[in-house]
């Protein structure tokens, strides 16, 4: 029996372009929010509005600022009901830069923070929703928040901020079953008037196990990506979760279209998914950004090196 309150949003180029500085062509996106609008997704998060004065244009593609007139060439002569999401990250975006929603092709904006930052996201979404957009709050790298310390921050949430959604984000793929149903109650419980949401990494293979825990337990709003793309091991596969849901609304097929098309050639240029020293990081609870250093380096493979690396073990 399908849940009908439940929504899909797709960050295939959101978060995999944390993998090729967000410099995916026009060509790959259209394609990408072609299949996706086919497919029946609700939302396609197309990148990043960041600041272009602390970000370099040549260091990185366009999808790291998101011009407005960058997205009307995705979207342009699409048939399309999918409505388009950027991020902002806290401390990292210009709040002028962003039009009022009437004047841009951008319907929502999530804003990602960390627990301590809480106050700095409240101020930015109450700024966005203001301007008309819909708004979340991405609490990023969950498995570190102090118990007392996100309760507050769940709180301040509910009391403060206008995001119509709160998502819990798995940033380093080290949740559980167990603990992802904890959290989502916890949020459930005192966020009464906003949706709960799931963003699950891979690390540990348990991205998808954990969203399908998230919507057994009432997180109505759940983010994938195609094929897994993402930073570091992915996301939860967004055809997983068209697969599961039982929404005659959705359609897999125009997923599988493109990535047969776009994406096997992709996996030729650019790493991502399921490797060993990314499982370390997500079983040590850790940011996988030396993992990704590894990957980059000619010791790629030495995964006990690393893994002691971590751990502070050297051998004699």
């Amino acid at each position: 029996m399908f849940r009908e309150k439940i929504k899909v949003l797709d960050c295939t180029i959101r978060d995999g372009g944390l993998m090729n500085k967000h410099d995916f062509d026009l060509h790959f996106v259209r394609q990408v929010y072609k299949a996706i609008s086919e497919a029946g997704v609700d939302y396609m998060e197309i990148g990043y509005k960041n600041s272009r004065r602390l970000f370099s244009t040549k260091e990185f593609g366009k999808w790291k600022f998101c011009d407005d007139e960058d997205i009307k060439k995705v979207i342009e002569g699409i048939q399309s009901k999918t409505k388009i999401s950027v991020m902002v990250d806290v401390d990292r975006v210009d709040v002028a830069d962003v039009l009022p929603k009437k004047e841009s092709p951008v319907d929502m904006i999530r804003v990602a923070t960390y627990v301590k930052d809480v106050d700095k996201a409240i101020y930015l979404v109450n700024h966005f929703f203001d301007k008309g957009y819909e708004t979340t709050v991405n609490i990023m790298a969950i498995s570190r928040a102090l118990d007392n310390e996100l309760t507050e921050c769940l709180q301040q949430l509910e009391k403060e901020c206008k995001a119509q959604i709160v998502y819990i984000v798995d940033s380093f793929g080290s949740l559980y079953q167990e603990t992802t149903e904890f959290l989502i109650k916890k949020a459930k419980s005192i966020l009464r008037s906003k949706e709960v949401g799931m963003h699950a990494h891979n690390n540990q293979q348990l991205a998808f196990g954990n969203t399908i825990e998230a919507i057994i337990h009432d997180a109505n709003y759940v983010d994938g990506s195609i094929f897994g793309l993402g930073r570091a091991a992915g996301n939860c596969p967004t055809e997983l979760i068209l697969g599961f849901l039982k929404n005659p609304k959705y359609d897999i097929r125009p997923i599988l279209d493109v990535i047969s098309k776009e994406f096997i050639p992709l996996q030729k240029k650019i790493e991502w998914g399921y490797f060993i020293p990314y499982a370390i990081t997500g079983i040590l609870d850790e940011h996988p950004r030396t993992a990704i250093a590894l990957r980059e380096s000619d010791k790629k493979e030495n995964y006990r090196e690393y893994y002691e690396s971590l751990i502070g073990e050297v051998e004699e």
